[in-house]
């Protein structure tokens, strides 16, 4: 019985990477629309998180305000995310097709560090629940010194309530202890 428990087990854990290299960028998109549209607030219950210090994001934490918003612009074929609306902190990402056939979803960052990092979509590290972008390092600001953010991962919990955002920094060129973390629950 445990022989076949072992088998099964094995079995799945297969199916299941292999599930992920078969993954489309339009199965990533249709996850993040399904999962991520609608408004968010911080969680307070997360509040411990260093990004939470900052004067923009205190008075967010634990109101009903929304802090985090996605939806569909472009006919249908972009996702908006909204960060921080209406404070001195706002950015914005959008999420699109890199071309006509969607081999791959781009993101662009419009960051709060007056600069804007490109990424591709990790297809294969992503998942219905997780959300993996990295800097697009054919493009100059991911290949340089500069302050940047590098990596992008949105991560939903299994009931679909909560969602854990890191905004990875990078500066010459290596990972910053810094880096901004956000934790939100459904509006």
């Amino acid at each position: 019985m445990r022989l076949r428990s072992l088998i099964v087990g094995m079995m799945m854990g297969c199916m299941a990477v292999h599930g992920a290299d078969n993954t489309t960028a339009w199965d990533m998109f249709d996850w993040m629309e399904k999962s991520l549209k609608g408004e968010w607030v911080l969680s307070a219950k997360q509040g411990e998180s260093l990004s939470y210090q900052h004067p923009s994001v205190q008075p967010l934490v634990g109101t009903l305000t929304t802090a985090m918003a996605f939806k569909l612009i472009g006919g249908d074929v972009t996702i908006q995310e909204d960060l921080l609306p209406n404070t001195t902190k706002q950015m914005v990402s959008m999420y699109h097709c890199k071309e006509i056939e969607c081999t791959n979803l781009k993101a662009t960052h419009y960051c709060s560090k007056q600069n804007q990092p490109e990424f591709i979509a990790n297809l294969k590290a992503s998942s219905p629940h997780k959300f993996i972008f990295e800097c697009d390092m054919m493009t100059q600001l991911c290949q340089s010194d500069e302050d940047h953010v590098h990596r992008i991962i949105h991560e939903i919990s299994a009931d679909g309530n909560h969602l854990k955002s890191s905004y990875l920094a990078w500066k010459d060129k290596k990972p910053k202890n810094e880096s901004s973390i956000y934790y939100f629950d459904r509006r």
